[in-house]
């Protein structure tokens, strides 16, 4: 069965990583460029203050905290724990695959980009009210799905690596929102959008 499962991680990683062109390498470099996304995160946050008003004092704190968690965790803890190569240093593997962004650390189990964007987006799913910002959440989730996909592409992660690290970052991500909206209850908060978060 694992071997089943290892065979199908492999063929899937190939598939992605083979159907690529010019055009795609430059798309998927850029999307997997951690900072070209600092102007997005700057606003962001702006954007979150404004909304939020004084719950920004809490939640920003934890949206954070879930963020950096989420990266602490794939790569201080899984990855070395774990010890799985990453598809470009595997051995059996190097040779037949596309680099166009290089190589990277060594381990790869779990990925970090996965885990980190889809904290996010799933953190913003469950604290924004249910039938407003459609458009936003919609953009955050195809972000995170666009970075998810291009760390497959570049053959820096198998699709396990990705899936694995996306449900770490959606499982703090919603504990996250839990611990927000408990702690945006307190007085002198403001009550105008106190609302529950999504089940």
């Amino acid at each position: 069965m694992l071997e089943t499962l290892r065979s199908l991680d492999h063929q899937l990683l190939l598939a992605i990583n083979h159907a690529h062109t010019p055009a795609l390498d430059a798309v998927m470099t850029f999307a997997s460029d951690r900072r070209v996304w600092f102007p997005f995160y700057g606003l962001l946050i702006i954007w979150l203050l404004y909304h939020f008003k004084r719950r920004a004092a809490v939640l920003l704190p934890v949206l954070i905290g879930a963020v950096a968690l989420a990266d602490s965790l794939t790569s201080r803890v899984f990855k070395p724990i774990f010890g799985r190569l990453r598809p470009c240093h595997a051995p059996d593997l190097a040779t037949q695959l596309h680099l166009p962004d290089g190589c990277g650390g060594q381990f790869g189990f779990l990925s970090s980009h996965a885990a980190n964007s889809v904290a996010l987006a799933v953190f913003l799913l469950l604290v924004l009210p249910g039938g407003r910002f459609r458009g936003l959440k919609a953009g955050i989730f195809l972000w995170a799905g666009l970075l998810s996909y291009s760390r497959i592409y570049l053959a820096a992660h198998y699709p396990s690596d990705v899936l694995g690290g996306a449900l770490v970052g959606a499982a703090l991500a919603w504990g996250a929102a839990r611990l927000f909206e408990r702690l945006s209850r307190r007085p002198g908060l403001g009550s105008e959008q106190n609302k529950p978060v999504s089940s």
